[in-house]
């Protein structure tokens, strides 16, 4: 495996720059649904230090009612917005009005124009007062809710702010001011001692740049690993960087639409996080926790990371099936404040993740061309002369064991030959030019044994034509097999 791997190792030395807005200006009506800032980590499951107060807990339609957010410590940024108490996750209602343009900003959420409020630049402040108007068909309950962005990878979402109600309707009895959206995460811990490259091409397979380093002896060198074990996957990733290391699996050579897997340095630690690609905008963050038994270590200005993936995610369409060939990219640069630089240090050709099939393919042709087809072609080339008095049903020795051995590599081609196709379940239009050799062997191979049915007598005057053709269709078989 790791002969091939290295035929069809590029190395990219173009340098690719992409700076990626972490939105400082307050423009995030992407997030209005979810009120999830695409910051590529998750939120903070902690007691909030921020609180929502407002001044009345009734009102009618056109009141309007003062909104004041303000916390113990400073915040960043923030999306603001009321909602049907009844419906939490349902649009925004209502509009606001700012009392403090330079600070704060009007954001259209939904079909509401001013339905939500946000920051206008990442100052810090630690206290912001809006006024919120009642529509004509507001809801019987209206409840505010914030998130808040106290730095780019500290945030709570959702944070549950007071429940006001119209004149006349009983109120909602309030909600605990816990955050409604909680990601589970994994504990990590540290690496004990740095990868390594031992084992690569038998336990686990690898990528390595420049190609022969060892991460273990060498801080200069960009390492990847995956080994699958059963239904899941588990990855090495490492490399020198101040800011992060990543790796993603693509379906062609041109980042996005990835699958991408991060470990990006804070201060004295390492978080690893999955996130997906599209185009060459900031990675968005899993909406799932998909990564398990997560380490990380921080030595000589080499950043490692180990996690493990299972094969399927299928409560998250965004991961890729890892039982399937991709694209392998690494990528290292800088991240502060959420502005990543990508420099692509290096892409492999299609490789398979788990790759059972193609293994057992591969090996089943060497069977068939490598031993089985070699070993015929040589008896009948050499042997024919010997025991020329001896039979085996029928016929002398040294063609019914020619003879057998052919039918044995046919045969096993087309097993090998039909495996990929079950696998991928169809043409690949990503293999290059793998499934033409593929087509092109299997014709050959069963040309063969059509041929021998047609061939003329012995001492037939177009013998001669039957045995060039014999000949020259078994050896390019042969070669294009190999």
């Amino acid at each position: 495996m790791g002969r091939r791997l290295w035929t069809i190792l590029l190395l990219v030395q173009t340098l690719c720059l992409t700076s990626v807005d972490a939105y400082p200006d307050g423009k995030v009506t992407e997030s209005c649904g979810s009120m999830m800032p695409i910051h590529g980590h998750a939120p903070n499951t902690s007691h909030s230090p921020y609180t929502l107060a407002v001044n009345v807990t009734k009102f009618s339609s056109g009141d309007y009612i003062q909104v004041t957010l303000s916390g113990t410590t400073y915040f960043e940024g923030f999306l603001l917005e009321a909602r049907n108490a009844s419906n939490p996750d349902s649009d925004a209602v209502g509009s606001f009005i700012l009392t403090n343009p330079k600070t704060t900003q009007l954001l259209k959420c939904g079909h509401t124009a001013g339905s939500a409020v946000s920051h206008t630049s990442d100052a810090r402040q630690t206290k912001i007062v809006v006024i919120w108007n009642a529509p004509q068909n507001s809801p019987d309950a209206v409840e505010f809710l914030v998130t808040v962005v106290a730095h780019f990878k500290t945030f709570w979402v959702k944070i549950p702010g007071p429940v006001v109600s119209q004149s006349g309707v009983t109120p909602i009895p309030p909600k605990p001011t816990t955050p409604s959206t909680t990601i589970m995460t994994s504990t990590p811990s540290v690496l004990p001692k740095p990868f390594s490259s031992v084992g690569c091409g038998q336990q686990k397979s690898c990528l390595l740049d420049p190609v022969g380093c060892d991460p273990e002896k060498d801080p200069s060198c960009f390492f990847l690993s995956f080994a699958p074990k059963g239904q899941t996957v588990v990855f090495e990733l490492s490399g020198p960087s101040d800011g992060y290391i990543a790796f993603a699996l693509s379906h062609d050579t041109w980042m996005g639409d990835d699958d991408m897997y991060l470990c990006v340095r804070d201060d004295g630690l390492v978080d690893v996080s999955a996130a997906y690609v599209e185009g060459r905008s900031y990675p968005k963050e899993a909406s799932e926790n998909v990564l398990t038994d997560v380490a990380w270590r921080l030595a000589d200005g080499v950043i490692q990371c180990r996690f493990r993936r299972q094969v399927l995610v299928p409560q998250d369409p965004t991961r890729f099936s890892l039982d399937a060939p991709y694209y392998l990219f690494m990528a290292y640069g800088e991240a502060e404040y959420g502005e990543l630089q990508y420099d692509i240090r290096s892409c492999c050709g299609l490789i398979p993740i788990c790759n059972t099939c193609f293994v057992i393919s591969g090996i089943l042709m060497l069977i068939a061309w490598m031993l089985a087809g070699s070993t015929g072609t040589f008896l009948a080339s050499y042997f024919k002369p010997d025991w020329p008095e001896r039979t085996l049903f029928g016929q002398r020795i040294w063609f019914q064991v020619h003879r057998g051995l052919m039918i044995l590599t046919v045969l096993l081609t087309c097993v090998a030959f039909t495996l990929p196709f079950i696998y991928r379940g169809g043409w690949s239009k990503r293999a290059g030019a793998h499934p033409y050799l593929g087509c092109t062997v299997l014709t050959l191979a069963l040309l063969q044994p059509i041929m021998a049915t047609l061939r003329p007598p012995p001492d037939s005057s177009r013998r001669w034509v039957f045995n060039w053709l014999h000949w020259g269709v078994g050896t390019v078989a042969e070669i294009m097999a190999g």
